[in-house]
């Protein structure tokens, strides 16, 4: 890759788990009032017809990883479980008494945090209490998020016994020196442990995390991560950059000095040869950082073009409405996004008082919808088109002007009314999208807001 290339593009730009991005959510005009409203209407269009999707927020760690990001609160405590399980289905209570139906859910994701803190016992409760004021879709799809080394058997045999068939590991890396930096040491012998368990008891899809730019990691690490993982064969891998935000992150991100991150044209590197590395052993590239084997239902999902992404990530399919439980989670109606408290004690409080704990929000307009479906496209699909007029908006012209520079450096080329990214522009999609992001267009940050891309 072309130096010029990765200097030019490795600039701040958001990862585009939705459109609007939270920074440039308009917080003046939205209310719980307007989110219930939203919230009620979404599901009157789709329960019928794709159900809903829960993502279901678990914060609890017993120990702080220094390159994370999520929101999350540090404990030993177990007893802690309890009482987080009941403000869940308190929360998971107003939402249904808002309802005229049952809810068909379609997709479960238990995200964290470590979903694997909390007992197998007490994740029964939770998905059983769920389910007391629901349905199963007939294709439903379950999955959570599982720490290889509290990850147990009878974990997996409980969410296995309750429909859950797609399970991923945070792998990260298996360098002992980039371990120790991050405070993520995780043996080999504890993920093969943990994905052949998932296996013998019938998942069907099991996913390892990888990171590339984490401190002190080099090309051989990244070499040696990838052909460890194709020695355990999972179905799905994320390989993607680490996010480096300590302004927003705080002292969790502060573990180790900037100068010892790979940067730029190394950082690169680290993912064009990781990205070689990971085609021969035959993992085909779906979305941005996402990988999978041909069996796989998410590449079926790429083919047939019906890959979606949403603040869980890449699913296999789309459901209109996403409602996000727990401290911190981020609810989406399609046509207005709903954020949790952020804070455990603020989160009860709400919940005390027999209230949505929603604290912000935005309601997107009609531009937003559009720019939303283009930024999809470009993240699911590496495409995007304009041709019909419902996908037309007043600044496309000026959009097509600001990515001329990209096509001359082989990026993406535009056919008509469609934008296609190349192979070479794969890596910057964000940067691709952002051509289309009016909303960071229109009101420049001051500061820095985002991650780089590169």
């Amino acid at each position: 890759m072309l130096q010029t290339l990765v200097q030019k593009y490795n600039v701040p730009g958001p990862r585009y788990t939705s459109y609007p991005t939270v920074p440039y959510w308009e917080e003046k005009l939205f209310s719980v009032e307007k989110w219930e409203a939203s919230f009620k209407k979404s599901f009157d269009e789709s329960n019928i017809t794709e159900g809903i999707s829960l993502y279901i927020h678990l914060p609890f760690c017993e120990s702080l990883c220094t390159f994370c990001g999520c929101n999350k609160r540090i404990t030993k405590r177990h007893e802690v479980e309890h009482p987080y399980i009941d403000a869940i289905l308190k929360e998971w209570k107003l939402y249904c008494d808002l309802l005229s139906k049952k809810p068909i859910i379609k997709e479960i994701h238990l995200g964290g945090g470590t979903p694997t803190f909390f007992s197998p016992e007490n994740l029964k409760r939770l998905i059983n209490g769920i389910f007391e004021k629901a349905e199963k879709a007939p294709q439903h799809e379950f999955s959570f998020e599982g720490h290889p080394n509290n990850t147990t058997r009878l974990h997996l045999q409980t969410l296995y016994d309750l429909g859950f068939r797609r399970v991923s590991f945070g792998v990260q890396d298996y360098a002992e020196k980039v371990q120790e930096a991050i405070h993520r040491i995780q043996p080999f012998h504890n993920v093969a442990k943990v994905t052949f368990w998932a296996k013998e008891i019938g998942y069907t899809s099991i996913g390892h995390d990888l990171i590339f730019g984490l401190p002190f990691q080099t090309l051989e690490d990244v070499l040696d991560t990838i052909d460890k993982t194709k020695s355990l064969q999972p179905d799905r891998l994320a390989f993607y950059s680490y996010a480096h935000v300590p302004w927003i992150k705080g002292n969790g991100q502060r573990g180790f000095k900037d100068e010892d991150l790979p940067k730029d044209d190394e950082k690169r590197e680290l993912y064009e040869k990781g990205k070689i590395q990971l085609a021969k052993n035959n993992y085909i590239e779906i979305g941005m950082d996402h990988f999978s084997l041909k069996e796989d239902s998410m590449t079926k999902s790429f083919e047939e073009g019906k890959l979606h992404r949403n603040f869980m990530g890449y699913t296999s399919s789309k459901t209109q409405l996403m409602i996000g439980l727990g401290v911190s989670s981020i609810s989406d109606s399609w046509y207005a996004f709903a954020q949790n408290e952020k804070t455990l004690e603020d989160y009860y409080t709400r919940l005390e008082k027999d209230e949505l704990p929603v604290f912000r929000g935005h309601l997107l307009t009609d531009e937003d919808l559009i720019i939303r479906k283009h930024i999809l496209n470009l993240m699911c699909q590496f495409t995007t088109s304009w041709e019909d007029d419902a996908m037309k908006f007043k600044e496309i012209n000026d959009v097509i002007k600001n990515l001329q520079e990209m096509k001359a450096d082989g990026l993406l080329a535009i056919v008509g009314n469609s934008i296609l990214v190349t192979e070479k522009g794969k890596p910057y999609v964000r940067n691709i999208c952002m051509a289309f992001d009016l909303r960071l267009i229109r009101n420049a940050p001051q500061t820095q807001l985002f991650s780089m891309t590169i």
